[in-house]
């Protein structure tokens, strides 16, 4: 497992829980600093950063990149892959497989998360659904083609009224056709929603490509009461060997924060 902290470049998202914020640079300095892994890129667009300027920084300082978050298609173009608007839909898709492509170029996957969207008031779930099915299968064809997975994000019911937990999300990728498709085992998210953290994650290992490390009160890990030696034991066991990603509120501040994150992952998470 490798152990990565989220670096948000979108200046209106400046509230989320980002490790660290705006200077790409600085954080890939400090998180080499402290120990860390790679890092997880959360970008307006596919094309801010450009590709060899980020290649040059990350093997400047010894990471990778981990992951790229696809949510900017959300907060700066209201796009989902369930909107009920066709052409909108189709929008999204194609935001989605810019981002795939710019990860793909550093074998990273991108996540879907705020994307899915979600039920409106009044609306027909199964039919959103299949728009989900729809927009996640065009998506991971295009992930499958450049040789990386897609990761799909089951979110809290305070952020979506699609799919909350890991067995929901698992259920529905066997139901739909979408290759390449992994879920992402938020451990915020999954404080809410599952009866017990240890045991989603050993139940639906086989289909989970992502972990999000966050505490219970989404402060870094180690600063809130999940148990994190019990969800180090369950990703041992199952032989989870992919990304252990912050997203998490940079409290008290970056640097703090990701040290914070470092040294939970250490003593709790780390092969042994």
């Amino acid at each position: 497992m490798r152990c990565s902290a989220t670096v948000c470049l979108v200046g209106s998202l400046s509230s989320g829980p980002w490790i660290y914020w705006h200077d790409l640079e600085a954080a890939c300095a400090d998180a080499s600093s402290i120990g860390l892994d790679g890092i997880e890129l959360f970008t307006e667009s596919a094309d801010q950063v450009p590709a060899d300027e980020l290649r040059t920084l990350l093997d400047r300082h010894q990471l990778e990149l981990a992951a790229v978050g696809t949510g900017a298609g959300k907060v700066f173009h209201g796009l989902s892959l369930t909107d009920p608007d066709a052409d909108r839909r189709a929008q999204a898709v194609e935001f989605i497989r810019g981002m795939i492509s710019f990860g793909a170029s550093f074998g990273a996957p991108a996540i879907i998360g705020s994307m899915q969207g979600g039920v409106p008031r009044g609306g027909d779930r199964e039919e959103v659904l299949a728009w989900l099915g729809e927009g996640l299968e065009a998506c991971g064809r295009t992930a499958a083609d450049l040789g990386v997975t897609l990761i799909y994000e089951p979110l809290n019911r305070y952020e979506s009224n699609l799919l909350n937990t890991q067995a929901d999300a698992c259920a529905f990728l066997e139901t739909c056709a979408a290759p390449a498709v992994r879920t992402l085992a938020d451990l915020f998210h999954m404080n809410i929603e599952e009866v017990s953290l240890p045991d989603a994650l050993r139940d639906h290992a086989s289909h989970i490509g992502h972990v999000h490390f966050a505490d219970s009160n989404r402060r870094p890990p180690g600063d809130g009461h999940t148990n994190f030696g019990a969800i180090g034991e369950a990703l041992r066991e199952v032989g989870y060997d992919g990304w252990v990603s912050a997203e998490a509120f940079p409290w008290p501040d970056p640097a703090a924060a990701a040290r914070r994150t470092y040294e939970t992952f250490r003593e709790w998470i780390a092969e042994r």
